[in-house]
């Protein structure tokens, strides 16, 4: 498990993002008391045509009625090239969910289409699941920027469909293009989120991805059941260890005799600096994700 943080800009933990069908009602009572950080109420994939619009008004319903406690509540929508996109935007326009989740964002100007149809009311986060939006990732972050976008979300079965490449256990063939995503939200300032896992009882196999996503750099993973809450939870959190060295390093440089420098020598280990902020990071994400599992 990675030493790194994980944790939005804005320090909301955003380890372990549940989608959940917004046509099961059942579901998303239970959502209300599972140990996620993120529960995303799904009109897109997971919502069969005939069966769209009773989902929209009831997930538009079970996010005014609230009681998530801490868990931040999506909404993700259809894609406004749908018969539905348009109406499901504006639903959420109405329902203001914490944010809503638009898929297959390619180029700046689906982001500002999606902007103008929601208004300003929600953030949004931006499903990057093309070949195209690889290809912009740099052009996307400028206008995830201007148009008050929190979040990038990786479509991995999306992306290997376009690609045509092979699915397979150590997602080689997307790799370069997971690593860019995470650079390029970084330059902005940006959540990104891994992929899912599609095979529900391989929780081995799910934990060599998590580590994975982690180790890249992704602040936490999108999932499509409960029982891999647990291992997401864990593969994106700071390790105690990694914690407690945080706290060494900041409390070194904030000692009176150490003021000004910038570069110590601490238990033997020579710190600069840019250590000190990555351990104050660490260390707000630590704290974070503590009053966030206490609330």
């Amino acid at each position: 498990m990675s030493s790194r943080d994980s944790s939005s800009p804005q320090g909301r933990p955003r380890r372990s993002v549940l989608y959940l069908p917004g046509s099961n009602l059942r579901a998303i009572e239970k959502a209300r008391t599972l140990a996620c950080d993120v529960v995303v109420l799904d009109l897109e994939d997971s919502v069969a045509p005939d069966t769209k619009i009773a989902a929209r008004a009831l997930a538009c319903e079970a996010v005014r009625l609230g009681g998530f406690g801490p868990r931040e509540l999506v909404l993700r929508v259809n894609g406004l090239d749908t018969p539905w996109g348009a109406d499901d935007l504006a639903a959420a326009a109405q329902a203001a969910p914490d944010a809503v989740l638009v898929p297959k964002v390619s180029a700046p100007s689906d982001l500002a289409a999606y902007r103008a149809a929601l208004g300003a009311r929600a953030p949004l986060w931006a499903m990057i699941e093309t070949c195209q939006a690889i290809l912009a990732l740099d052009a996307l972050g400028q206008a995830s920027r201007a148009q008050d976008v929190a979040c990038w979300v990786i479509g991995v079965n999306d992306l290997i469909k376009e690609m045509r490449c092979r699915a397979v256990a150590d997602r080689a063939p997307l790799l370069p293009a997971l690593a860019l995503s995470v650079m390029a939200a970084r330059a902005y300032d940006l959540t990104i989120v891994d992929g899912v896992y599609n095979d529900i009882p391989d929780l081995d196999g799910l934990a060599r991805e998590c580590a994975q996503g982690s180790d890249l750099g992704f602040d936490g993973k999108s999932l499509i059941h409960p029982t891999h809450l647990a291992a997401a939870n864990r593969a994106f959190a700071p390790e105690p260890a990694a914690v407690a060295w945080a706290r060494t390093v900041a409390q070194a440089f904030d000692s009176p005799e150490n003021a000004g420098k910038g570069v110590l020598k601490i238990e033997g280990r020579m710190v600069e600096r840019l250590h000190l902020a990555q351990a104050l990071r660490l260390i707000a994400v630590a704290e974070a994700i503590a009053a966030h599992e206490a609330a």
